[in-house]
């Protein structure tokens, strides 16, 4: 079974995406911020990261910056789901690492074939 982890300072948007992506098969990590995640994505492979933006202790695209820092994370995809919409953090997202940007509020079909097309 697949894992991903799903970062969200929201605890009722990860439970969103948690039940979303457990329906479909997917073991769900999850973490309430970037500094969580990377602890856990230290501790335990991924088949794909999904975080927030805006968080406290550590933002989305610092956390892609630091995974992409670590050899086991070179290559797992890190979609960024986010209210944020502008070009601007579109492309800090891309230059930080990010595979993807996706943006609040969800549907549920469009995340789970967009993480079927860049999950391996």
């Amino acid at each position: 079974m697949q894992s991903i982890l799903a970062v969200d300072d929201s605890a009722s948007m990860r439970q969103m995406v948690a039940f979303t992506l457990k329906g479909a098969g997917y073991n769900v990590i999850e973490a309430a911020d970037g500094q969580e995640a990377l602890d856990k994505a230290r501790g335990a492979k991924v088949d794909l990261v999904l975080t927030d933006q805006n968080m406290p202790k550590m933002d989305g695209i610092t956390l892609v910056k630091n995974l992409r820092g670590l050899p086991s994370y070179n290559g797992t995809p890190i979609l960024i789901l986010t209210t944020e919409s502008s070009d601007e953090m579109k492309a800090k997202g891309r230059a930080a690492g990010a595979t993807g940007w996706l943006v609040k509020p969800f549907d549920p079909g469009k995340l789970l074939d967009v993480i079927k097309k860049v999950i391996r």
